[in-house]
C-alpha cells in the first residue's frame, strides 16, 4: 500500500509537488481483501499516519477504487469497515473523495509495485506480528473472574 501525500503549487501551470511518501507492506490476513476493502484499509492507516499534515486541513482524497465512498457510508458495516469509518470521521468536513481511474492514477504505483524485502537486514524491516498492544493496567484478573 502507498500514498504519495502532495500540495498544489499555483506557478505558470499549476501541478502538484509531492509532500511525503507513505506505504507499507500488507499483511497475510490483509491479503485476502477485496479491492474495496484494501482501499478502505488504506485510507483508514493513511489518515492514522498523516495527522500532522491534515489535521485542520481540507484535501481531496483520490482513489482509483469508485465504491469507497459507499463503504464508507454503509449504514451496518462489519467491525472492519467499522474501523474505517471511525478513522474517516475526524475528518469528514474536511476531507472530499474523488474517483481518479487507475490508468492515470500513476503517481502511487511505484510505492504499491516496487517493494523491499520486509526481512531484518532491510532499512525498512517491520516485524509483521509487532501489533500495537493494549495495556491492561489496573485491571485484575481476579476483578474479571468473580
Amino acid at each position: 500500500m502507498g500514498s504519495p501525500t502532495s500540495s498544489p503549487i499555483f506557478d505558470d501551470k499549476p501541478t502538484e509537488r509531492p509532500v511525503c511518501y507513505i506505504s507499507r507492506q500488507i499483511k497475510p490476513t490483509e491479503a485476502r481483501y477485496g479491492a474495496s476493502k484494501m482501499e478502505c484499509l488504506f485510507l483508514g492507516w493513511a489518515l492514522e499516519k498523516l495527522p500532522y499534515y491534515l489535521d485542520g486541513s481540507v484535501f481531496k482524497v483520490i482513489t482509483d477504487c469508485n465504491s469507497v465512498k459507499s463503504l464508507l457510508n454503509m449504514k451496518t458495516p462489519n467491525r472492519h469497515i467499522l474501523r474505517w469509518q471511525i478513522a474517516v470521521q475526524e475528518y469528514r468536513g474536511n476531507m472530499t473523495i474523488v474517483h481518479k481511474g487507475g490508468k492515470i492514477h500513476k503517481n502511487s504505483d511505484g510505492l504499491s509495485r516496487w517493494t523491499l524485502a520486509n526481512t531484518p537486514d532491510s532499512p525498512a524491516y517491520v516485524p509483521l506480528e509487532a501489533e500495537p498492544q493494549i495495556p491492561m493496567e489496573g485491571i485484575n484478573i481476579t476483578d474479571i473472574v468473580t
